[in-house]
C-alpha cells in the first residue's frame, strides 16, 4: 500500500522513496501523509542499509527508531528517505536517517538494530 521504491542501495547506505496516495493520508482535510507511512518509510531505509553495511547480517530487525518530526510532509509530494549504517558491533547496527520532500527535511531518525549473522 505504501508503494516504496528502492532508489539506490549500496555500501551501508539506502535511498527509498515513497509517493503521495490518497490511501496513505492522514488529514483528508490538508492531503497530509500520515506519520506513520513516513515512519514505515524511515524504518524500512534504515533495515536496508543495515543488510547493505560490509558485514551484513542475515537478518535484521528494529529494536529502536527514534524519530523527530520537523513538518508534515508537502500534500502531492514523494517523500524520499535516506540512512546510512554508520557502526557495527556483533549484534547491533545505528542507523542515522532523514526523509525529504520537495521542501525539505520532513524527519530525521536515529536506530538501531539487530545484527542475526544467522550463527
Amino acid at each position: 500500500a505504501l508503494r516504496m521504491k528502492v532508489e539506490r542501495v549500496g555500501d551501508a547506505e539506502a535511498v527509498i522513496s515513497m509517493p503521495w496516495s490518497p490511501e496513505i493520508v492522514g488529514d483528508p482535510r490538508t492531503g497530509v501523509i500520515h506519520g506513520g507511512a513516513v515512519s514505515a518509510l524511515m524504518d524500512t531505509t534504515g533495515g536496508a542499509a543495515v543488510l547493505c553495511h560490509a558485514d551484513a547480517p542475515v537478518a535484521t530487525a528494529t529494536m529502536d527508531l527514534r524519530i523527530d518530526y520537523m513538518r508534515a510532509a508537502k500534500s502531492g509530494a514523494t517523500v524520499t528517505a535516506t540512512a546510512r549504517c554508520f557502526h557495527v558491533t556483533r549484534s547491533v547496527a545505528f542507523v542515522r536517517a532523514e526523509a525529504v520532500d520537495a521542501d525539505g527535511v520532513v524527519a530525521v531518525a536515529n536506530g538501531a538494530f539487530t545484527m542475526d549473522h544467522g550463527r
